[in-house]
């Protein structure tokens, strides 16, 4: 099978293990047959010779001389797959820490360059400043090999490894580093529960004879569908080259490592299911001919293969342990597959010399590298997918796309971007509309009548502060305290439609005109203490998930006393011990409807600006819409258009009487992180029909739909449904999760993932988070401006002493007394 490494390096840090490694350098006394009293093994299994492998048995024995360490390697020492490997300058910095001597060897071999090449429809986008190093594969397996045997490992090449069992028992530890399809995994894989997910590309891994001017990605439009190219430089022109920003040398000694990757259907209508591997590889070189120079390209025993995500439960049982491949992957688009194998390697051979037992070296080694793993798997899904759906983008402009693509992982971002390569940033942004010196994120958006002076908004957030439904000094204090933060449009929570439809008895509604007085008293704070920031009301019926204690008391759990009955569109309690909800009748719908729309003309006499429907996290209307919890016969129940029927009728009532200048949005859950729940497809469906009745935007949020949910949480995890809604539906969205940074905003709205961000904790912690960002980016503009009370504050305060005398002279030599 090709390698799984290549392409972009993964930006993160080693881990730590490099430096507590570099202070062990030196080898320990040597230890008895058995692991010693601190229970260090002496007798090394290693299944598996690649770098991974490799570097662990090298690490393994230079820390400890004597110790038996062997590596088993079915393959023959220059067998290998794939052409170039690409490793990041952390990674490097680990390996020079921990075996300056591998690193020497390593050194003498890279090619180094800073650029990317984006080529779409012809034209060439290159962003600098990135720092690769590249080199053979061939050639780093023989560095390896050479330092091991230079060290005294046990190089056993064409040659089965024992099976896992005798190995366990004959050895005092055993690695598995047999890669993806770990024979030593499979042998344990009701310990180890791996978990394995094909994706949905297939791509092939070629070489060219030439070097790369750069980094290279080239797309391909073709009548059957798009196709792309990664290619970058591996091996070295010439002798004496100089790490430049471009490979330079004579062209017979250099090369490139190749990958084609298409989606399923574009491979089997382009023919490549019926080509054998000189056929694809000459139709490949003849499709991206411009990007080769008219060159053929060259295999290896390549196939075409769909890449695998590899997930372990555990990563160790007894003496045995999983690293690199064998016990996690990560898509050859970020590059980290050499890269997570060699850290992986410093990590276990720290642990082992700073644990008393092999029991918690294996266990510290394991809470140390999965989250960085994790991280770095997220970080290749995001990358991953957005190749797969690569078709969705091609129409950007061209900078735009670039900046998509090179920000696609979301771990690189607008600002280190312009910290590589601020020309190449500026473009994207004149490109965008972005006045000179403007943030994306101050950016004007329009909708309907409603112009929003940036793109940030206050996320509805559930306060529970509320008595009889009605807001207090808390709300007044909250609301407008982030009204004044500089966000373009602040939520209020949920506000109810009735008071059988709270959540909980704090929260607040709209079903009276009490609390309509109350809320205007709000609206109009907002709109003269902080002119130009809109307010928005958000309203919901809490459906099956209501009748709580407040969140603080017990989320989700129900009132220990004065309950209130509950409707749902089918008789389902939300967890055990929650209350079953009682099934709509046709009546009782018609009562909903008529309640959203008494409390939407309450709404608009209360002043807000925006109103937005709540069809999300499991409540009334996104009860109806999900299959897990709409088990309706009816017309209300089934198909997803009759699923979407009584949330459009409630969302046409409101827009009836809601100000027809006034905008509306819809926050849904576009998907129900559970089986058998909405998908992403249903999810563009719902927003189109939506978009279609008129919603001037859909607010993307993700699941609380089912107690049973799996969220994958990560940092703007929930962002990737809110690109494919805006791009396939063809709406403004808004995006949500874990959204965290400025920094983030600007990168979501400059590639064209989301029109508006709406951040939550971080207006918790920060009331003037927006204002902040802005003086951070040293913008003063009419996207952020300062309330005149606070302008004195717009710039932070300094700190400590400032008028100490400057160094002006630095003496060398000896010091001399006086």
């Amino acid at each position: 099978m090709p390698s799984t490494r290549g392409s972009v390096p993964d930006p993160g840090a080693p881990g730590g293990a490099d430096q507590r490694l570099r202070r062990g350098a030196r080898a320990p006394a040597p230890h008895p047959h058995a692991p010693d009293d601190r229970g260090r093994p002496h007798r090394i299994a290693i299944v598996g010779g690649g770098p991974g492998g490799l570097y662990t048995a090298a690490l393994l024995k230079r820390l400890a001389p004597d110790r038996e360490v062997t590596v088993y390697e079915r393959n023959a020492p220059d067998d290998t797959f794939g052409f170039g490997v690409v490793l990041s300058d952390e990674t490097l910095g680990g390996i020079e820490h921990a075996d300056p001597a591998v690193h020497e060897a390593l050194k003498a071999h890279f090619v180094r360059w800073d650029d990317i090449d984006i080529v779409h429809r012809g034209i060439r986008h290159t962003s600098g400043g990135h720092r690769f190093a590249a080199l053979g594969r061939r050639r780093l397996l023989g560095i390896l090999h050479d330092r091991c045997r230079d060290l005294g490992v046990d190089l056993r090449f064409r040659t089965e490894a024992p099976p896992p069992d005798r190995l366990a028992r004959t050895h005092d530890l055993v690695v598995a580093a047999d890669g993806v399809h770990s024979a030593v995994r499979e042998a344990h894989r009701d310990v180890f529960r791996p978990h394995v997910t094909s994706h949905r590309c297939r791509y092939i891994w070629l070489a060219a004879d030439f070097a790369f001017d750069a980094f290279r990605f080239e797309i391909a439009e073709t009548e059957h569908g798009v196709m792309q190219l990664h290619g970058y430089p591996y091996s070295r022109p010439s002798p004496d080259q100089q790490p430049s920003t471009r490979p330079r040398g004579p062209q017979h000694e250099a090369a490139s490592t190749v990958i084609v990757e298409m989606r399923e259907e574009v491979w089997r209508a382009a023919g490549f299911d019926a080509l054998d591997e000189t056929e694809s590889t000459a139709r490949c070189a003849k499709i991206f001919a411009d990007a080769l120079g008219g060159r053929p390209l060259r295999s290896n025993n390549s196939a075409w293969t769909t890449f695998r995500t590899v997930v372990n439960a555990r990563w160790s049982h007894g003496n045995v342990v999983l690293l690199g491949d064998a016990a996690h992957t990560a898509h050859f688009s970020i590059g980290s597959g050499t890269k997570l194998a060699v850290e992986d390697a410093l990590a276990l051979a720290a642990c082992l010399e700073e644990r008393p037992t092999l029991r918690e070296a294996l266990g510290a080694y394991e809470e140390e590298r999965r989250p960085v793993v994790a991280s770095t798997q997220r970080a290749a899904r995001a990358s991953l997918e957005w190749f797969e759906d690569l078709g969705r983008y091609v129409g950007q402009p061209p900078r735009r796309f670039a900046f998509n693509l090179l920000t696609r992982s979301r771990r690189v971002t607008h600002g280190n971007l312009r910290l590589r390569d601020a020309g190449f940033t500026d473009s994207v942004e004149r490109e965008f509309g972005c006045p000179p010196g403007t943030p994306p994120m101050f950016t004007p958006l329009r909708l309907r009548g409603l112009t929003l002076r940036n793109r940030v908004v206050v996320s509805a957030m559930d306060m529970y502060s509320a008595d009889d439904g009605v807001p207090g000094d808390f709300h007044l204090v909250h609301l407008g305290a982030r009204a004044l933060g500089g966000a373009a449009l602040v939520m209020t929570e949920m506000v109810c439609v009735s008071a059988e439809g709270r959540i909980t008895p704090g929260c607040t509604g709209l079903y009276t005109g009490r609390q309509g007085g109350a809320w205007r008293r709000i609206t109009d704070f907002v709109h003269d203490s902080a002119p130009g920031t809109a307010i928005g009301v958000q309203l919901g019926h809490s459906g099956r998930k209501g009748s709580t204690r407040l969140m603080w008391k017990g989320m989700d759990e129900p009132l220990p006393d004065g309950n209130w009955p509950l409707v749902a569109p089918s008789p389902l309690p939300y967890r055990p011990g929650s209350q079953t909800p009682r099934e709509l009748t046709r009546a009782q719908l018609t009562d909903v409807r008529q309640q959203f729309r008494a409390a939407a003309e309450r709404a608009a006499h209360a002043g807000f600006d925006l109103l937005e429907l709540h069809c999300a996290h499991g409540y009334l209307l996104s009860g109806f819409l999900s299959p897990l919890t709409n088990h309706r016969t009816d017309a209300y129940g089934g198909s997803l258009e009759r699923r979407l029927r009584f949330p459009l009728e409630v969302f046409d009532a409101v827009r009836e009487v809601w100000p027809a200048e006034r905008p509306m949005t819809v926050r849904v859950s576009a998907t129900d992180w559970a089986e058998g729940g909405t998908s992403g497809e249903d999810a563009v469906r719902i927003a189109r029909a939506f978009a279609a009745h008129g919603a001037d935007a859909i607010d993307v949020s993700t699941g609380q739909v089912v107690a049973e949910e799996r969220p994958e949480f990560g940092r703007s995890y929930q962002t990737p449904y809110a690109d494919r809604i805006r791009h396939e539906a063809g709406v403004p969205v808004i995006a949500v999760g874990a959204i965290s940074s400025w920094d983030d905003v600007n990168s979501l709205i400059l590639a064209g993932r989301a029109d508006l961000c709406a951040l939550g904790r971080p207006h918790l912690y920060d009331p003037q988070w927006t204002l902040h960002a802005a003086a951070e980016q040293g913008y003063d503009g009419p996207g952020a401006p300062w309330p005149a009370p606070y302008r004195a504050g717009s710039r932070p305060p300094r700190t400590g002493r400032t008028d100490a005398p400057r160094p002006r002279l630095t003496l060398h030599g000896p010091r001399q007394d006086v």
